[in-house]
């Protein structure tokens, strides 16, 4: 068992930049994959990005790629969304979720791939 804690949200103008955290407590993130996900005014929960835990390596949703990354501290039991060059389009609540054991990240892009769930944490941006 695993709780997430996302925070780091707010209103922003167009341009700007937030970064999300995403604490975790109850175990250690340790080997775990952990994604980004975000739910838009009237719109479905989509993907946004992956990190493998245990490593480096990000996968991301097109539209992010270049302007969000993802980063993580072991130590810390944290895993960090840094989004540069908002858009109005990112408005969203954004969730972090933990424990894909799908063998790539790429695969690790579904609601139903990951076993753990944050609350969310509000993003707005304004022009």
């Amino acid at each position: 068992q695993v709780q997430l804690v996302e925070s780091g949200g707010g209103l922003v103008q167009a341009g700007g930049s937030l970064r999300l955290s995403c604490a975790a407590s109850g175990r250690t993130f340790t080997s775990y994959t952990l994604g980004w996900f975000r739910r838009a005014p009237g719109k479905e929960r989509e993907f946004v990005g992956v990190i493998g835990w245990s490593g480096d390596s990000t996968y991301y949703l097109d539209s992010v790629r270049g302007r969000f990354i993802i980063s993580r501290d072991n130590a810390k039991n944290t895993v960090y969304l840094q989004m540069n060059s908002l858009k109005p389009e990112d408005t969203a609540v954004y969730y972090c979720a933990a424990r894909c054991v799908r063998p790539t990240l790429s695969s690790c892009s579904k609601e139903s791939d990951f076993g753990s769930w944050g609350q969310g944490t509000q993003v707005t941006v304004s022009s």
